[in-house]
């Protein structure tokens, strides 16, 4: 099904809709997204993206603070800039911001990819510049045709942002957890 809507408000806990909201919206649009498109004609609030599963969930204007924080998969495109803390906690899924990006960008990120258009004001903890590879821009080029956005300066000299796994823990147990294999 298609809505489409003049809406201020927004959408989360949605499983397969296409969503277009010709205005803005408030806060945690998209939240916990499992699939679908939601389209966003202007900007969004804060925590937008916050948790989502799946999907392609756009705003072609800029979104607040920590966009796309806990995201689990999906693509979070944002067409202009992006507030502090985005990417926050990232687990997978891939984030194009086509614009600038707030202070700690990525900080915390376990895995995904964060492309940036613009210019970072500070990366997050943990947060590493990666080349950028021919596959990084096809991908990005198609995505972002999908939905007729442009960044300023081309994609080709957009920046590609992972995790440096430096924060993994996964083999240390917690003191109280040590006990009980002892």
């Amino acid at each position: 099904a298609v809505v489409s809507t003049q809406s201020t408000g927004g959408c989360g806990l949605i499983d397969g809709p296409n969503v277009h909201i010709k205005g803005r919206v408030g806060w945690s649009c998209g939240e916990n997204m499992m699939a679908g498109t939601v389209v966003i004609e202007q900007n969004a609030g804060s925590t937008f993206g916050a948790a989502i599963r799946g999907g392609d969930l756009v705003c072609k204007g800029d979104v607040g603070a920590r966009t796309g924080i806990d995201q689990k998969g999906g693509t979070i495109i944002v067409g202009g800039s992006t507030g502090a803390f985005s990417g926050f906690m990232m687990q997978r899924g891939r984030m194009i911001i086509c614009g600038d990006a707030g202070m700690n960008l990525g900080d915390s990120m376990y895995d995904g990819i964060i492309y940036v258009g613009g210019e970072i004001e500070e990366l997050g903890v943990d947060c590493v510049r990666e080349d950028m590879t021919e596959l990084d821009v096809a991908y990005l080029t198609h995505k972002l045709n999908l939905y007729g956005i442009k960044t300023p300066n081309g994609v080709e000299k957009m920046q590609k942002h992972v995790s440096g796994k430096q924060l993994w823990n996964y083999d240390n147990l917690e003191p109280s957890e040590k006990k009980l294999v002892q």
